[in-house]
């Protein structure tokens, strides 16, 4: 019996597909912990030594750690949310899986009689702006051997820069430190003290962003053992991994450059001896940022590009494919629509980078205001969508509880990032970097 397939190779027999229909999925454990390394380990480790250094020794790692503990967590209620739990029925997407949000909410104000059917709402638009940071590979899929790549690139410039770092302390940095931090009063104002606190916060948040992609790297694995098992253990070493990582870029580029440590971390190096090494470490993160950069823009190829094809199906410019043979490579399927706005959407947002260059308030502001709805609202509501918290039991209260508190921290880390951008944006100059 044939079981017809969406790949363009056409038809494919039993064997070579899964419980779905689909294309049988190779990931596995270590494929997904690669796929969670690239996504979280990326430009956001270059903020944490400015971070501690707000926070000072006792603060900074401490809270370092409780995002981690909280994105692990929450992370993990969000895989149990792939597969409906009485239809047995995959989401592919986490758009898929956040749809299962708005049918509770109408079923408990409805009843359960209601249809209860939903659309593309406020919901997926809220996903796609978030996504506005990411480029370009045909899907999730064939992205496992970049993702390992891009992963050996972040271990890379994480251990160059912690050796560095050390390097660095043990030579005598005399870098001035504290247990609080910043002094009030030498290095800042009461209020700045706050502020970048606040947007410190935001730095941390993002570094440990990944939730947006969580469930199309699930899809990626291979039913059995059940993906949620396997994913749960992905997840649980590429946090550990990648925190690791985090606690020594943060520690030790506080101990080496102490509270006048600069938003980016490796910028700290630029007159180090030897400046290759210094230079391999920069190469190694734009290496790696090809990976991450790949890892987080395809939801949001996935969310234009579906859409497209369901608003406009009879348009060629919309949905023809050509097959074009291109050397080194064998046979590309050419759309037109893939090509025009992929390109335009890079092109623009390599312009908006290059416009406004505040690279930590800029980071403050992704991470908080994306750490709360997409890693900590969304999943904790589907997990309770799907009865795996009784209302107004233990668990729920503890969710809730957890799920508000995130939102007070993400709101003033918002408020921080966006006064901090009002204040840059006073002495911008366009197109101009600043070093």
């Amino acid at each position: 019996m044939n079981i017809s397939s969406p790949l363009e190779s056409g038809r494919l027999y039993a064997s070579d597909v899964d419980d779905d229909g689909r294309a049988k999925r190779t990931g596995t454990w270590l494929t997904a912990s690669a796929h969670i390394i690239t996504a979280v380990i990326g430009c956001g480790v270059l903020s944490l030594a400015w971070a501690v250094a707000q926070m000072g020794w006792i603060a900074g790692p401490i809270i370092l750690l409780v995002f981690s503990l909280v994105t692990w967590f929450a992370s993990a209620l969000q895989a149990d949310c792939y597969r409906n739990p009485t239809t047995g029925k995959r989401h592919y997407t986490y758009r898929e899986a956040v749809r299962a949000v708005k049918r509770a909410i109408c079923f408990h104000r409805m009843g359960h009689q209601a249809g209860c059917h939903t659309h593309n709402n406020q919901f997926l638009i809220i996903f796609g702006i978030l996504q506005l940071l990411m480029s370009q590979l045909p899907n999730f899929h064939k992205l496992s051997w970049l993702s390992i790549v891009a992963a050996a690139m972040s271990f890379g410039y994480s251990f160059i820069g912690i050796g560095l770092a050390i390097a660095k302390v043990a030579g005598g940095s005399n870098a001035r430190t504290s247990f609080t931090g910043v002094e009030i009063g030498v290095d800042v104002t009461a209020a700045q003290k706050i502020w970048n606190i606040f947007t410190a916060l935001g730095n941390m948040a993002f570094a440990y962003a990944f939730s947006m992609v969580l469930i199309e790297i699930q899809d990626t694995l291979k039913p059995n053992p059940p993906e949620n098992v396997v994913m749960k253990k992905s997840i649980s070493v590429g946090i550990l991994i990648t925190t690791f990582f985090y606690l020594l870029c943060g520690v030790m580029g506080y101990a080496a450059f102490g509270n006048d440590a600069s938003g980016n971390f490796l910028t700290g190096f630029g007159f180090f001896e030897p400046y290759w090494l210094v230079a391999l470490a920069n190469i190694f993160i734009a290496v790696h940022l090809v990976g991450a950069y790949q890892v987080f823009v395809q939801p949001l190829f996935d969310f234009v590009e579906t859409q497209c094809t369901t608003k406009w199906p009879e348009s060629k410019f919309v949905n023809a494919e050509y097959p074009v043979k291109l050397p080194l490579y064998g046979s590309y399927t050419f759309n037109f629509l893939r090509f025009v706005w992929r390109t335009a959407y890079v092109i623009l947002v390599t312009i908006v980078a290059m416009i406004f260059p505040f690279f930590n308030d800029i980071v403050g502001l992704i991470g908080a205001f994306s750490f709360w709805p997409l890693t900590i609202y969304f999943p904790i509501e589907m997990y309770i969508a799907q009865g795996n918290a009784r209302k107004y039991s233990w668990r729920w209260i503890s969710l809730q509880v957890l799920k508000y508190g995130c939102l007070i921290v993400s709101l003033v880390a918002v408020v921080s990032s966006v006064r901090g951008l009002v204040v840059g944006v006073q002495n911008l100059k366009p197109f101009q970097s600043v070093s």
